[in-house]
Parts: C-alpha cells; structure tokens; sequence
C-alpha cells in the first residue's frame, strides 16, 4: 500500500511538472485552438471598412474625371468652331472686296467666286451652330426634379425654379447618396449628348470648308486656264502658229 501511494504522488508531482512547463498557448496549440483568433476579428472590420472607402474614393475620381474629359472636349469644340468661323470670315471678306468688283470685266470669274462664297457661307453657319449655347427655356417646378424629369445639377433647369425649392431640392439630394450619384451619371449623359451635336455639327462644317475649298481652287485654275487659251487672242494667234490646233474648240 505505501509503494501505491508513492506512485499515484509522484506521477502527480509529475503531472503538475509538465502543466508548469508548458505556456498557455502551447496548450491551447496543442488543443487545436488557433492562436491568432482574437486579431483576425478585429482585422476584418478595419479590411472591410478600408474597402469600402477606397470604393467611394474611385467613384469621386471616376466622375471628377468624366467631368474634367467632357469640359476639355466642350472646350476643344469651342476652340474648332471659333477657328473655322475665323477663316471662312477672312475669306469672305477677301472675296468680296477684291474679286467681286472685277466680275463685270472678267465674269468668267463668277462662277468660281459663287462656288467659294457659297461653301465658305455652309461652313460658318454649321461653325456658329456648334458654338451656339443650348439652353432649355422650359419651365420647371420642384415635382419635375423629384420624378427625374429634370437635371438639378444643369443650370439650364434649375434656373427657372425659385431659390427657396432649388435649395430644398439640392439639400435633399446631398442627403440621398444613390440620388446624388445618378444625378451626376445623368448630368454626365447630358453632356455627352452635347458634345455628340457638337462634333457633329463641327465635321460638317469642316467638311463643306474642305469641299468649297477644293472645287473653288479647282475652278478659278480650270476658268482661267480655258479664258487663257481660248478666249484670249493672243494665245489663239500662238496656238495657231505652232500647229496646235487640237487644243482648241
């Protein structure tokens, strides 16, 4: 009995040995419990609240960007317009201070003359077009933004309504994120449409300047060309003396 009682003391002495020897987290190790639980939970809401600001942060730059291309591109527009309304003035003015006072003498330069006047006259209107400002002229009210019939964010809708609704009207969209956002998205689609009359309006303009330009070049050396050979007659007298008489009519 005492040999038994002296093993059960010792291999508790030697129980308690072993407890002491190990830490906390080995045993927990040991037990299969992870010994990182307590920070993974406190990581995962600083993850996903980083995520969602860094969401918010691209959509700002996204439509701070859109905006930035649309006004570089209205701005690039007006700049086209104002060139092409510029030159065909200049040769407007040109024409018709030098060569219409001679068409009584030479009117052999009428038709010339007319083709350049005309094309120069299709490009500026389409010019001034393009660079004609678009406002709307309706009348808008309060029930007209809040169904979405309306921009609140283009001056050209909101400036007919009285300042007390406009403000009312804008304090609740800075309340209502999803409001804000697809206001913006409109506006963006608005401004689209613009450019997509502009440039439109720009290329036909470009397009008859082209036109005009090379068929008046064309005619003013064709025109002259034949008064030269065939209407002058001096050159009828040359024409004659050197046998080339295929050259004329």
């Amino acid at each position: 009995m005492p040999s038994d009682q002296s093993d059960n003391t010792s291999s508790q002495e030697m129980e308690g040995d072993n407890l002491e020897s190990h830490p906390k987290n080995e045993s927990s190790a040991v037990r299969g419990e992870p010994a990182s639980v307590a920070p993974a939970k406190s990581d995962k809401p600083a993850k996903a609240k980083k995520e969602k600001l860094g969401s918010r942060r691209g959509v700002e730059t996204m439509f701070r960007t859109s905006y930035r291309v649309h006004m570089d591109l209205s701005s690039l527009a007006d700049t086209k317009a104002n060139i092409m309304i510029s030159i065909n003035g200049i040769i407007i003015s040109i024409i018709i201070a030098s060569i219409s006072p001679k068409i009584d003498t030479n009117p052999w330069l009428l038709l010339p003359t007319s083709v350049m006047l005309l094309s120069c006259l299709v490009s500026i209107v389409y010019a001034v077009l393009s660079a004609r400002p678009r406002v709307s002229s309706s009348a808008v009210n309060l029930e007209d933004f809040r169904s979405k019939r309306s921009n609140i964010l283009f001056f050209g809708h909101y400036v007919s309504m009285p300042e007390d609704d406009y403000v009312t009207e804008m304090t609740d969209l800075m309340n209502d994120q999803t409001s804000l956002y697809q206001n913006m998205i409109r506006d963006i689609y608005g401004l689209g449409k613009v450019l997509s009359t502009k440039f439109a309006l720009l290329r036909k303009s470009y397009t008859a300047f082209m036109i005009g330009l090379i068929l008046g070049i064309a005619l003013f050396i064709g025109v002259y060309v034949w008064v030269v050979l065939f209407m002058d007659p001096d050159a009828i007298a040359l024409l004659d003396a050197s046998g080339l008489h295929s050259l004329r009519v």
